[in-house]
């Protein structure tokens, strides 16, 4: 009895040593579907390659939204043609990037230049609480000039969006790679 009663006393010694912690929160188990590629069909001043499963919605000035419906997410797409007014283009461009510099933690840019397919342009990952996480734009330096940037039909809550953000930049990048101007309609 009196060894039993030492291994009592010992065992609630030993199992109060450690700290009784909450148990963490679960970490979504987020599956996307299988990329899968084609060619804008739009007839617009440029081309370049969507997602099979986003919904392209046409809009006027050449314009058009990429929409994610199941991320409740969508990469706005607009196009200025280039009148000798780039460097009006670039800086409004910038400006839209920066204004999200009040909710962004960090602002980090990254630069596209391919001569040969006259491909000049910036990629802007906004980290942070801001309303768009992504914005780029993209120009031919002489007669076309693109911008983009993705939104999300929801509060900003960054670490909770950042899987889809990860998702949907690969699809970005795959936009500026395959981005061909097309001759003046």
């Amino acid at each position: 009895m009196r060894n039993f009663f030492l291994f009592l006393i010992s065992l609630i010694f030993i199992a109060c040593n450690t700290a009784v912690l909450p148990k963490p929160k679960a970490y979504l188990s987020l599956e996307y579907p299988k990329k899968e590629y084609t060619k804008l069909a739009l007839k617009r001043p440029y081309t370049f390659d969507v997602l099979k499963n986003t919904t392209i919605i046409d809009d006027k000035n050449n314009w058009l939204k990429i929409e994610y419906p199941n991320l409740k997410a969508s990469i706005d797409i607009t196009y200025r043609p280039v009148e000798n007014n780039l460097t009006e283009l670039l800086t409004e461009a910038e400006k839209l990037v920066f204004k999200h510099a009040v909710k962004a933690e960090q602002i980090i840019p990254k630069d596209f230049v391919n001569p040969k397919r006259r491909i000049f342009g910036s990629l802007y990952e906004i980290t942070g609480n801001a309303a768009s996480h992504i914005q780029f734009h993209v120009t031919d330096s002489t007669n076309n000039f693109i911008k983009g940037s993705l939104y999300f039909y929801v509060k900003p809550n960054y670490d909770s969006i950042l899987p889809a953000v990860s998702y949907i930049k690969e699809d970005i990048l795959r936009l500026i790679e395959t981005l061909e101007w097309k001759k003046p309609l």
